[in-house]
């Protein structure tokens, strides 16, 4: 039998019980569908963390005070748990590690901001006049703060696009005053957006300051909680986080590693951990989504096996007429294969039009792959095939007399 004439067989017997066909093929579509919309966001995780190196730039580098280590004499705690990080280790850095092309100080907190009528909760972080390069964060308007604002801990403020917008809805900010915990700040320039970074958070949501006036004026503290660098090129970013690291034991007098009251950690190896967390995610919301894949092959063995004793007769009479164990064994798993395909497309579409709509209804980053497309249409054939084929064994294998007295 030719193989044109095969499939047109397979699919007049599969209309000829459309819904029986239909309800058999649900499994299959449900499970291409959700293979397709997991892998869609697990793509559009690393998309939205490779978009987020971009922003913050190749050659970033950061030292926060504490560590996962012990600590000396103190019990384990996380960046950001101690306070032994200062200025001096910031100017150290700059001074004695070659690769450091920009320095920057930081100091972070929240507070209330005030302008007019208008009043916000936002975050406000304190840098020096290289921290917005860092960043690689440019300016919508205005300028950024100088170092002499640095030096005298000048209350001057750079906003978010977001702070700018809920407190001067109708005005240009720059110049304005605000209020930032009952300090007046004047406002110096507007940043451009970033918009929310992979974990859903509004990265435009911010005040950045000199740190100085952060750490003397809204926070009280004589340390710092931060410092983030820029290498000289992306290649050097390695030697200069172990240079760093090699600097800071030398100047806290660490001799065991386990005792670091810092932390040293490069955009690169934040964005391989998450990268690594949504990879571990996506593989597990695919291994729940190939049940389905599993269950819908279930039901084509199941109705296969239906089919073949509903047309025991027609089998034989096949057979009677000259048909070949091999012509019966491939009209059954024609028959198989294109459930399992049919049932594959329609499912490769419903997956496309979910992950539309967890971008759209949840703001969810997805990416949808002609590789993740293939895959789920190739696996969906693969499925047909292999719990086609015993049915259709069966039926290839049936003797022909006992075929024709079935009743």
């Amino acid at each position: 039998m030719k193989i044109r004439n095969v499939l047109r067989i397979a699919l007049v017997a599969i209309r000829r019980n459309a819904v029986r066909s239909g309800l058999t093929m649900l499994g299959v579509i449900i499970g291409v569908a959700s293979v397709i919309a997991m892998i869609a966001l697990g793509s559009g995780a690393r998309a939205a963390i490779d978009d987020q190196i971009q922003q913050q730039g190749t050659n970033v580098i950061y030292v926060s005070a504490g560590s996962f280590g012990r600590g000396p004499g103190m019990a384990r705690g996380g960046a950001g748990s101690t306070t032994t990080l200062t200025l001096e280790d910031a100017q150290a850095i700059a001074r004695d590690v070659p690769t450091i092309a920009r320095v920057s100080p930081m100091a972070r907190g929240r507070a209330q901001v005030v302008a007019g009528n208008q009043n916000w909760n936002t975050s406000v972080e304190g840098g020096n006049e290289d921290y917005i390069v860092i960043r690689n964060w440019p300016l919508a308007s205005g300028a950024d703060f100088t170092a002499r604002d640095v030096l005298v801990a000048e209350k001057v403020a750079l906003l978010g696009p977001t702070v700018a917008k809920t407190l001067f809805p109708d005005s240009d900010p720059v110049g304005q005053i605000i209020r930032v915990r009952n300090l007046p700040f004047r406002v110096v320039g507007v940043l451009t957006s970033k918009g929310q970074n992979q974990w859903g958070q509004d990265q435009d949501d911010i005040i950045i300051a000199p740190y100085t006036t952060v750490q003397k004026k809204l926070l009280g503290i004589t340390f710092i909680q931060q410092i983030v660098l820029s290498a000289t090129s992306s290649d050097a970013v390695e030697p200069a986080a172990v240079e760093i690291t090699k600097l800071m034991r030398q100047r806290h007098k660490i001799q065991d590693p386990n005792d670091d009251d810092f932390t040293v950690r490069t955009v690169a190896e934040m964005a391989a951990t998450r990268t690594e967390m949504a990879n571990t995610m996506t593989m597990l919301l695919m291994s729940v989504a190939s049940v389905s894949l599993l269950v819908g092959g279930i039901g084509i063995m199941n109705i296969m096996l239906v089919s073949v004793t509903e047309r025991t007769r027609e089998i034989g009479l096949r057979m009677a007429v000259g048909a070949r164990t091999r012509d019966i064994l491939r009209q059954f798993l024609a028959e198989a294969v294109s459930l399992s395909i049919v049932g594959g497309a329609v499912g490769v579409l419903l997956g496309m039009s979910v992950s539309r709509l967890l971008t759209t209804g949840l703001g969810w980053p997805t990416v949808i792959t002609p590789t993740s497309i293939i895959v789920a249409f190739a696996f969906a054939g693969a499925v047909g095939v292999f719990f086609g084929f015993y049915p259709a064994r069966k039926a290839a294998e049936l003797d022909p007399i006992e075929a024709l007295r079935y009743e």
